[in-house]
């Protein structure tokens, strides 16, 4: 039996070899691999060479701060936060603000309503700092908010730069986290008094009318002293309360002392009412500066009241400020050219950017510039980086005060002073008459 078996197994075993041979086969058999088998593949051999790291996902980097969006402060801090927001866009654009070791931080803003009111600055500033978690703070517009809003970061050590906010009495504190970016108060009107005597010689008396708030009382505080200094007769030198709007008590003053000018004013709506109410009852005075209002593009709403107008102002379109300039003055430039600014902002807003448009962006910048210097963003780095900075930028030169007392007020930027005046058509437009080396038209006469 195991015979058979055999006998048949061997058969089976000879058609399967015989069948295999005469097959054509499809493929062609493997051939044995010559790289050893423990070797790696070509296509793997890349993690031999060093990979270039993935750049490092931006941080957020949250700036904190209180808006006008209702209230009397409403139009000027509209267009400080408009230049705030620009300042964001190039920042995004660029990608960031990079630290050497390649970190990002991408800026992000978190503001309320303030409804121009200092119980509610107090209020939000808190909430910003406690629940919101503001890595920095800017501040709001007016010094009187700012002001509130510098206690608040100060008490929980929070580094703010303020933009809109010129008052003397804020910057003499002693702070030491707050810095300040306009032309400080006391040397608003100063200029106007140097104006007035070149423009009209034989100006003898000056009326000064200014908001009983604390900005206006600080301008027209170091303005009357000054003009005395200068041998002007001050006939005139009284506070109107925030908010009036009839101003015919003391117009009827100003025309009684007959001056040769009239200095003061406050905010946009005061002074706009002011210069209007002045035009309406032909006061005659050759010289008019108001503060604040005058630079605000829409104070030309008001026609040909407007006209002859002077103001100051920490910027205007026409400025010089450039890399060239700041070259000549043996100093940096930091940031876009006064052009690239203002033809940015006019594209993305549809008008003419203001003082207080400038101020925000410049706001921004110089924060964006301290983090650069610091290479950091821990606030006594900033406040290191700050304390050191000494540059210019299209909105003009900035430099810091880093006294005890006044650490953090403004030392270098100079004003500047508009004209609205009209062109060969009869159009409404602004001119710098002072100073006379910035000029960009000679100053006319009421």
């Amino acid at each position: 039996m195991s015979r058979k078996i055999f006998t048949l197994c061997s058969l089976l075993t000879v058609l399967a070899i015989a069948l295999a041979a005469c097959a054509t086969p499809t493929t062609e058999a493997p051939k044995p691999t010559a790289v050893p088998p423990t070797s790696a593949p070509a296509a793997t051999a890349a993690p031999a060479v060093p990979a270039t790291a993935a750049p490092k996902p931006p941080k957020p980097l949250v700036l904190g701060f209180t808006a006008s969006q209702t209230g009397a402060q409403q139009v000027a801090s509209k267009k400080q936060i408009e230049g705030l927001q620009l300042w964001l866009d190039d920042v995004k654009k660029a990608g960031g603000i990079k630290l050497k070791d390649g970190t990002i931080y991408m800026p992000e803003m978190k503001f309320y309503d303030d409804e121009s009111k200092t119980d509610r600055v107090q209020a939000l500033y808190t909430k910003l700092i406690n629940d919101d978690k503001a890595d920095f703070l800017f501040s709001p517009y007016s010094s009187g908010l700012a002001k509130a809003a510098a206690v608040v970061s100060e008490q929980n050590g929070k580094v703010m730069i303020t933009a809109g906010a010129a008052d003397d009495a804020t910057m003499e504190q002693g702070f030491k986290n707050t810095f300040q970016l306009y032309t400080p108060a006391s040397r608003y009107l100063t200029g106007a008094v140097d104006a007035l005597q070149k423009f009209v010689p034989t100006a003898k008396k000056v009326a000064i009318v200014y908001e009983k708030d604390s900005f206006s009382t600080s301008v027209a505080a170091a303005a009357q002293p000054y003009a005395k200094s200068k041998g002007l007769e001050v006939v005139i030198y009284e506070g109107y309360d925030t908010g009036t709007t009839d101003f015919a008590p003391f117009i009827n003053k100003i025309v009684a002392a007959n001056p040769d000018a009239i200095i003061g004013g406050g905010h946009f709506a005061d002074g706009t009412t002011f210069s209007k109410q002045l035009f309406e009852k032909k006061v005659p005075v050759k010289f008019v500066s108001i503060l604040v209002a005058p630079p605000e593009p829409t104070f030309k709403d008001i026609g040909d009241a407007a006209v002859g107008i002077i103001g100051p102002s920490q910027w205007e379109p026409q400025v010089t400020y450039s890399a060239d300039a700041a070259k000549a003055a043996n100093m940096p430039y930091y940031g876009p050219s006064n052009k690239a600014f203002v033809d940015t902002y006019t594209a993305k807003y549809s008008s003419a950017p203001s003082y207080h448009s400038a101020g925000g962006y410049a706001q921004g910048l110089i924060f964006q510039k301290a983090i650069e210097d610091a290479d950091s963003i821990d606030p006594a780095k900033i406040v290191a980086a700050l304390d050191k900075m000494n540059l210019m930028t299209f909105y003009g030169v900035v430099k810091f005060s880093t006294d005890a007392k006044t650490h953090g007020k403004q030392e270098a930027h100079s004003m500047v002073y508009m004209q609205w005046q009209k062109d060969a058509s009869g159009k409404l437009v602004t001119q710098i008459v002072w100073p006379l080396a910035a000029k960009s038209a000679d100053a006319v006469l009421r």
